[in-house]
């Protein structure tokens, strides 16, 4: 009888485990990294090894973000997520940013390991596995760059004693560029408007090479062509880069509007400065702390021009900065349909799985 009751109790604790779904803050052995299993050590050992090979996991696929690194960003940020009965990942959420793109990055390491199925060793509470939440701080610190960077097999020097400039300075160059570009004909029937960056190398004899061009409303190859003729004929005008008292090539960003100039386009054209006006003081109020205010005013204007990825570009990171993921998710992947860019080709992946 004694065998029985006991069998029975065994049995019965066994099933309350399987059905145990609370998550715990605190295991009696806290989740680790799946590392160092074959270690013949401590359970403590083996704890401070997984721990190890965790942080070098991350040394190897983190990625400084850009504007980090522009910005001058470093420091902290927080990740927690819950480490399932099988060991598996699941529900990891940012509780501390430092901005920048770096809560995405570490988000995004987090997703890696869902992505890889590396399976931790579960907590346990007397020797069961239960589901344990884990809080994982990912560092961030700079260190001293290289004063050039690489383009498309092309050395572009970010670190200048004197900047790159326009002979004659922005005002300029936006005369220049405004009495070159023209709208193209082939336009004017569907009234179509829109923005267009591009990305110049400027080299040390003057020459100018379009690394990068973006199209935001999706105007197509005639208005391409017309961007391309219009910056490349800058060339000879700039003042050089130096570094070091030495030429060097660097890059400069340009953006370009075209604005049909026949009658039957008028409202169309009023329509769309309305649309800008709007996004632009929607983007004011949301850096002065009026964040709600401003993705409203950001809405009204991109209800007018929905298909505008500028616009939509410059809320979706608003919306990122907020840590809305799903909103985040559509305006961006909207940006990328539309420009055919591949700025967010890591950042998608881990923002739209929160949706």
């Amino acid at each position: 009888m004694i065998i029985i009751i006991s069998s029975y109790c065994n049995l019965l604790q066994a099933q309350t485990a399987n059905t145990d779904t609370t998550i715990y803050k605190v295991a009696e052995e806290q989740p680790r990294f799946p590392v160092c299993e074959k270690l013949d050590t401590t359970v403590a050992v083996k704890m401070q090894c997984a721990q190890q090979q965790l942080m070098l996991f991350m040394s190897r696929n983190i990625f400084y973000p850009v504007e980090a690194r522009e910005s001058n960003i470093e420091g902290q940020v927080v990740i927690n997520f819950v480490v399932e009965k099988d060991g598996g990942l699941s529900n990891p959420k940012i509780l501390k940013d430092i901005g920048g793109g770096c809560g995405i990055e570490a988000l995004r390491l987090v997703n890696l390991m869902i992505d890889q199925q590396i399976k931790w060793v579960p907590g346990k509470n007397k020797g069961i596995p239960v589901r344990t939440l884990f809080t994982l701080p990912v560092k961030f610190k700079l260190t001293e760059a290289p004063p050039f960077t690489i383009a498309q097999g092309d050395s572009i020097w970010n670190m200048l004693d004197e900047p790159l400039e326009f002979q004659g300075g922005s005002d300029s160059l936006i005369a220049f560029l405004g009495k070159k570009l023209d709208y193209p004909a082939a336009g004017n029937d569907s009234c179509r408007i829109g923005a267009m960056d591009l990305q110049l190398r400027i080299d040390r004899d003057g020459t100018v090479k379009v690394l990068d061009l973006t199209d935001y409303n999706d105007l197509g190859s005639a208005f391409w062509n017309e961007a391309i003729e219009v910056v490349t004929s800058t060339i000879g005008k700039w003042k050089i880069a130096k570094y070091k008292g030495a030429a060097v090539p660097s890059v400069y960003e340009i953006a370009l509007t075209f604005i049909p100039e026949v009658a039957s386009c008028k409202s169309k054209v009023d329509e769309y400065q309305k649309a800008s006006q709007l996004v632009n003081e929607g983007s004011e109020l949301f850096s002065k702390g009026e964040k709600d205010t401003g993705i409203l005013k950001m809405g009204e204007g991109i209800a007018l021009f929905p298909n505008d990825a500028n616009f939509l570009y410059v809320r979706g990171q608003a919306y990122l900065e907020q840590n809305k993921f799903p909103e985040a998710c559509q305006d961006l992947s909207r940006v990328k349909q539309i420009a055919l860019v591949d700025w967010f080709d890591t950042l998608l992946p881990v923002i739209c799985r929160t949706n």
